[in-house]
């Protein structure tokens, strides 16, 4: 079998959110998985790092996808013919963009529709192509993966679209993350807040992260 991933947010001391949902997932799943052939397609040279086994077959397209009109140059041209190319059996894409033109089984990731209900937050013409694009992947992909419950009612109020269609899949933590005793706790609270309780948030500054929330629960 023959799976192609949308690897091109694998990027060497970049990685941010989706980023790292893409490693850790896609770390498990071809080390679980020798007998299934991986083809990871980048959007610039890949670290070496990000070939997780043997079974793993990276490859570099053109054009780098990093504006919306190169995103349809690399998705609608570039990764339709290297699917094609390879008889690729399903393609995956960890940050959702699909390849409209192909005729592979796909799977999107959507982890929210943001743009869809804070637009102000998005440049013009990257919110264009959201609010272009992503009803159509939506559309196209045979399953789509979401991150919770809410995302898949949104998606499906959004965009009409069969709950049965997505599955819903939470989001977990790297193995370094684990509980800590009562003593190790006061020591990091004396050294860092007086020993004061603390809330530490990781993430983009914008009104969709609901800070506000945050601190009133």
């Amino acid at each position: 079998m023959k799976i192609a991933v949308n690897t091109r947010l694998l990027l060497k001391d970049k990685l941010e959110g989706i980023g790292w949902v893409a490693y850790e997932c896609l770390r498990r799943m071809v080390i679980s998985h020798p007998e299934v052939e991986f083809h990871f397609i980048f959007d610039r040279e890949p670290d070496p790092k990000f070939i997780f086994a043997d079974n793993v077959k990276p490859v570099m397209l053109f054009p780098p996808a990093r504006h919306p009109f190169l995103y349809i140059a690399f998705f609608e041209f570039a990764v339709a013919r290297y699917l094609r190319k390879i008889k690729a059996d399903l393609y995956l894409s960890p940050d959702g963009y699909l390849s409209l033109r192909s005729k592979v089984k796909q799977i999107a990731v959507f982890h929210d529709l943001n743009f869809e209900h804070f637009p102000q937050d998005f440049p013009k013409i990257h919110l264009w192509h959201y609010k272009k694009f992503f009803p159509k992947y939506a559309r196209k992909a045979d399953k789509i993966i979401t991150v919770s419950e809410f995302s898949k009612k949104d998606i499906c109020e959004c965009y009409g679209i069969n709950p049965d269609k997505i599955e819903v899949a939470y989001n977990g933590a790297n193995e370094i993350f684990s509980p800590v005793n009562e003593e190790l706790k006061k020591e990091t609270r004396d050294k860092y807040t007086a020993g004061k309780p603390y809330f530490m948030f990781v993430g983009s500054l914008h009104p969709r992260k609901n800070l506000a929330r945050l601190f009133t629960s």
